[in-house]
């Protein structure tokens, strides 16, 4: 699956007052069609994509779902494949923030109610970058909540990750067959000195925390311990163990220059650049959790050399070889986002307007080098790879099929699947 996606990032900053919404900022609610244009232009059949939550979710069961409406529908009628970010950095204003111990259910009916709207989708990101999401609101002070202590960090970790686990159940209920593909970040520290190895192991304990959670897999003990020591509850704790989908799941990784770390003696810690690089960080977390892998989002800006990013892409693109050919189930590679982005050169965390050049595309909608190089080598390796391993097909239906015969005997076989599955108690295992 060679994808890419269209960044809709919405957290609030400077203590709620200033909303960032990067569809907005990018011109994707001017120029949709121009970029799903793009998208084709291509070669690429899935696009990483979802409805802006905080002006489609307007309250309890209030929806307001115009944009979704045309954008989906426009998407359905090309037969390009959505990977839906349902939840992409922020919550509505009527919502607050991370810290609202509502937001899982309010959240689960929010996915719950676009399923039924769009029956046809079937691959869903339904809260991106769980783990990111947290340290940024929770933990650096950054966005929304802009908490600073581990009880913010783990509070609203606990919500994102329920909130998580509670859509997918809700998506389920309505796409038996839908497959959920985890966008996480990627991350590894290292330690500078040997006063900073005992840091370093416990911030590559925390790295794993989000996916944890999320396919019921039992943290070490001193997580466990920070997580009873920041407000989890047993029960809470053991709801994620008892509600695992991961087998409804791919292992969707982000890889980005600044994943690794230099942690010092004192525990502080910043980008190391690319050390071990994204195929040994993803072997480490394909060990953990044995789950076909995707590599969902990479980038590096253009520079002045005007080859930063194909150089790159290239890199990375090697990697993912890398990790095939070493035996790791590997699914699907992204560049993100489609088109330069808006402030994330600072994290999001200031509105400066200012251009960050990571895009397959600029913001006039012209394309880049990197743009160029993505294109030829979805055409060089899109017919290479199904054909080298014809067991690794993930089944998927295209939105030009769904209503076939055979797509329907499929749904409902996994419909059939998924019933024995919750009589059984399977989601626990």
């Amino acid at each position: 699956m060679f994808a890419t996606g269209i960044e809709n990032s919405i957290p609030k900053i400077q203590n709620g007052s200033i909303r960032i919404d990067q569809m907005e900022a990018c011109g994707h609610y001017r120029h949709w069609r121009k970029d799903f244009d793009l998208v084709e232009e291509l070669g690429l059949r899935y696009l990483r994509y979802g409805p802006p939550l905080h002006t489609s979710f307007l309250g309890p069961d209030r929806f307001d779902w115009e944009f979704a409406d045309v954008t989906f529908a426009e998407l359905r009628r090309r037969d390009i494949n959505p990977i839906v970010d349902l939840c992409h950095f922020g919550v509505p204003d009527w919502i607050g923030d991370f810290q609202n111990p509502d937001f899982p259910e309010l959240f689960a009916s929010y996915a719950a109610a676009f399923a039924r709207r769009f029956p046809w989708v079937q691959l869903y990101t339904p809260v991106n970058e769980m783990f990111i999401c947290a340290q940024f609101s929770a933990k650096f002070g950054w966005w929304n909540e802009q908490g600073t202590t581990d009880l913010t960090f783990v509070t609203a970790l606990k919500h994102i990750v329920r909130a998580n686990v509670r859509a997918m159940q809700e998506i389920l209920k309505v796409r038996a067959d839908a497959i959920f593909i985890q966008s996480e970040s990627s991350e590894y520290f290292h330690a500078e000195n040997p006063l900073a190895i005992k840091p370093a192991e416990i911030e590559n304990s925390r790295r794993f925390l989000s996916l944890d959670l999320n396919y019921g897999h039992r943290v070490d003990s001193e997580m466990y311990e920070y997580l009873m020591d920041n407000g989890m509850t047993r029960e809470e704790y053991h709801f994620f163990l008892g509600n695992s989908l991961r087998h409804h799941c791919i292992l969707g990784n982000d890889y980005y220059w600044t994943n690794e770390h230099r942690v010092s003696a004192n525990g502080m810690h910043r980008a190391s650049g690319e050390i071990f690089g994204y195929s040994e960080i993803t072997r480490q977390y394909y060990n953990r959790y044995r789950l076909p892998v995707m590599h969902t989002e990479t980038n590096i800006a253009e520079g002045p050399n005007g080859d930063e990013a194909v150089n790159w892409l290239w890199k990375e693109w090697a990697n993912v070889l890398r990790v095939r050919n070493d035996g790791v189930p590997t699914v699907g590679f992204t560049w993100y986002s489609l088109t330069d982005q808006i402030d994330w050169d600072v994290g999001l965390r200031e509105q400066n307007n200012r251009v960050h050049p990571v895009g397959l595309y600029d913001l006039n909608r012209e394309i880049r080098p990197v743009g160029l190089s993505y294109k030829q080598l979805i055409q060089d390796w899109h017919e290479v790879l199904p054909t080298q391993s014809v067991c690794l097909t993930v089944p998927i239906v295209p939105p030009a099929e769904y209503g076939d015969p055979i797509s329907e005997r499929h749904r409902v076989e996994a419909r059939r699947l998924r019933a024995y599955e919750l009589a059984t108690g399977g989601e626990g295992g």
